[in-house]
C-alpha cells in the first residue's frame, strides 16, 4: 500500500484544482475528492489515458491513484481509466457537441475557463497532409493553471531599465512544468500596475495570449489579474497578434508565451524596430539548446534581448536558477548580425 510523501505547499493556491473537477465524470471526483487538501494544493497535471491507471501530477512527482484517492508509486493498484471516463470528459470540455471543439482537435488541446489546459491524443485524421482532427482519444492531461501573485517580485528588480522607465528585453526560458507562464503572468502584472517601491511607473502592456493561458480570458476578458495596463488579445497567432497591437494599441511592451516558429521571430523584430520592449518565454533547458534551433538562432544572432532568465524547480515551480546578459553570453557559435 502505498502512502502520502512530504509535499510543500507554501506559496500555491489551494483551490485552482476545484476549476476543473466540474469537467470530470462524477466517480473521478470522487476519487480525486479523496485526495488531501495539501496535495491538491499543489496539484500540476491530471493524467487520463485509456485503460491506464489514473496519473497526478503533483508538485515535481507523479503519482497513480487508488480508488481510495491513496497515492501508488506503481501502476498495479491505481484506478484505471475507461472509455467510459474520456467520452465523459470530452462530453463536458465539449459541452456535449465534439464538433465545436473541431479547431481545438487540430491543435490537439482545448482551453477551459480560468486558463487550464487539456491536451489530447488519439488518432489523427490528415487533409492534404496537416492534421485536420483527432479521432478515437485515447489520452487527456489536464493542466492546472494557478495565479500566484508575487512570484515575479524579486525577479522584476534585475529586468527594470529604469535609465528608461521600463523593463529589459527579456527572454524566459526553461524545460516544461517549470512556471514560465505563471511567472510571466506575474511579471506582465507588476510592469502593468507599476512597483513604487522600485520607482518604477506602470507601463502600457500588448499580451498575445494565443492558448489563452496567461490571462485566462473567458468572453474576451481575462479572469486572472494581468493589471490595469494590459490589452489582452486571446486566441491570436502570436505573430499576427503582436502586429496588431503594435499598430493599433501603441504598447510600451509586448508579452507573450512559448515562441518558437521563425513567423515569432520575425514579428519580434518588427517589434524591437518599433522601439517596442518584449518579455517573452521559450522551452528550453540551456542557452545553446535555444541557440541550435534555427528560429531562436536567428533571435540571438540579433542581439537586442537584455536579459536570458533560466527557470527551474531547485527551490519549487519558478525557481530563478540563472540570470544571462543578452550581450555577455557565453559562446554559443552565433554570428551577431546587429547591435542594440
Amino acid at each position: 500500500m502505498g502512502g502520502f510523501p512530504a509535499v510543500k505547499t507554501k506559496t500555491t493556491p489551494a483551490g485552482a484544482w476545484r476549476d476543473i473537477m466540474t469537467f470530470l465524470p462524477p466517480n473521478l471526483q470522487e476519487i480525486i475528492g479523496r485526495v488531501p487538501l495539501r496535495y491538491l494544493a499543489v496539484l500540476e497535471e491530471i493524467r487520463l489515458r485509456r485503460d491506464r491507471p489514473l496519473l497526478l501530477g503533483v508538485g515535481d512527482r507523479d503519482y497513480f491513484v487508488r480508488r481510495d484517492g491513496g497515492f501508488e508509486a506503481g501502476s498495479s493498484n491505481g484506478y484505471l481509466v475507461s472509455a467510459a471516463d474520456l467520452e465523459k470528459v470530452v462530453q463536458n470540455i465539449s459541452g456535449y457537441s465534439i464538433y465545436a471543439l473541431e479547431e481545438e482537435l487540430k491543435n490537439g488541446y482545448v482551453t477551459l475557463p480560468g486558463g487550464h489546459r487539456v491536451g489530447l491524443t488519439g488518432k489523427a485524421v490528415l487533409e492534404n497532409g496537416r492534421v485536420k482532427t483527432l479521432k478515437h482519444l485515447s489520452g487527456l492531461n489536464i493542466r492546472v493553471c494557478r495565479e500566484i501573485k508575487g512570484i515575479a517580485g524579486e525577479l522584476i528588480k534585475q529586468l527594470i531599465d529604469h535609465k528608461a522607465n521600463n523593463i529589459y528585453h527579456t527572454v524566459i526560458f526553461s524545460p516544461p512544468r517549470c512556471g514560465k507562464t505563471t511567472l510571466l503572468r506575474d511579471l506582465v502584472r507588476q510592469i502593468s500596475n507599476g512597483v513604487p517601491a522600485l520607482g518604477f511607473a506602470g507601463r502600457t502592456v500588448g499580451m498575445v495570449d494565443e492558448r489563452s493561458e496567461i490571462a485566462g480570458c473567458h468572453l474576451g476578458v481575462p479572469q486572472m489579474d494581468v493589471g490595469v495596463r494590459t490589452d489582452v488579445l486571446d486566441g491570436c497567432p502570436k505573430d499576427q497578434g503582436m502586429m496588431m497591437l503594435l499598430r493599433a494599441m501603441s504598447p510600451d511592451v509586448i508579452a507573450t508565451d512559448e515562441i518558437g516558429r521563425m513567423e515569432d521571430v520575425q514579428a519580434l523584430e518588427e517589434v524591437f524596430n518599433a522601439g517596442v520592449r518584449v518579455v517573452v518565454t521559450i522551452h528550453g533547458s540551456s542557452l545553446q539548446e535555444l541557440a541550435n534551433r534555427p528560429a531562436l538562432r536567428y533571435l540571438l544572432q540579433l542581439n537586442v534581448i537584455d536579459r536570458f532568465v533560466l527557470l527551474g524547480r531547485s527551490r519549487g515551480v519558478g525557481t530563478v536558477e540563472k540570470i544571462f546578459s543578452g550581450h555577455d553570453l557565453p559562446h554559443l557559435g552565433v554570428k551577431k548580425t546587429c547591435s542594440s
